[in-house]
């Protein structure tokens, strides 16, 4: 069954699905932003992945990028999706799905918090942990734990 789903995907996104690996019963592959909310969906409405599990940030400081990831699962077939989609760190700006998978707002809301990405179109982006945060998001690589430790008198004494 994963072979037949790589080959939708192959098909249908030729210019925007890329690194394809299919290992037991998942399958993971790197996706354009300019088509990754497309993706989705037809993984969600044509391939049956109902669920989305989560979504997960790395921060390629160097390469100036964030990676999303999609963790997304069928309950039918039994199988998982992880979609990686690149975006620009200096304005971390993508379209929420939201109106995919109600869960995802949780998710959002939290990279929103951790990482400043924005989600378009997701109508609460309030934070979920932080309160009065006026750093730059914690769980970037250039966030300074120590110093802020040392600005904030966490220290010990």
């Amino acid at each position: 069954m994963p072979k037949k789903i790589i080959s939708y995907l192959k098909h249908s996104f030729p210019l925007s699905v890329s690194n394809v690996v299919s290992e037991g019963n998942l399958i993971s592959l790197s996706v354009k932003k300019e088509q990754f909310y497309e993706v989705l969906l037809a993984l969600k409405d044509d391939k049956m992945f109902d669920h989305l599990s989560d979504i997960t940030c790395i921060d390629y400081i160097d390469e100036n990028e964030f990676e999303l990831i999609y963790h997304l699962w069928s309950h039918i077939k039994k199988l998982r999706v992880n979609v990686k989609v690149r975006i620009a760190r200096n304005s971390p700006s993508i379209k929420s799905v939201v109106d995919l998978w109600a869960g995802a707002q949780i998710h959002e809301r939290e990279n929103h918090e951790m990482f400043g990405i924005n989600f378009e179109g997701n109508p609460n982006l309030s934070p979920l942990f932080l309160e009065d945060w006026e750093e730059i998001p914690p769980f970037r690589k250039d966030f300074d734990t120590r110093e802020y430790v040392r600005e904030h008198d966490y220290g010990g004494d």
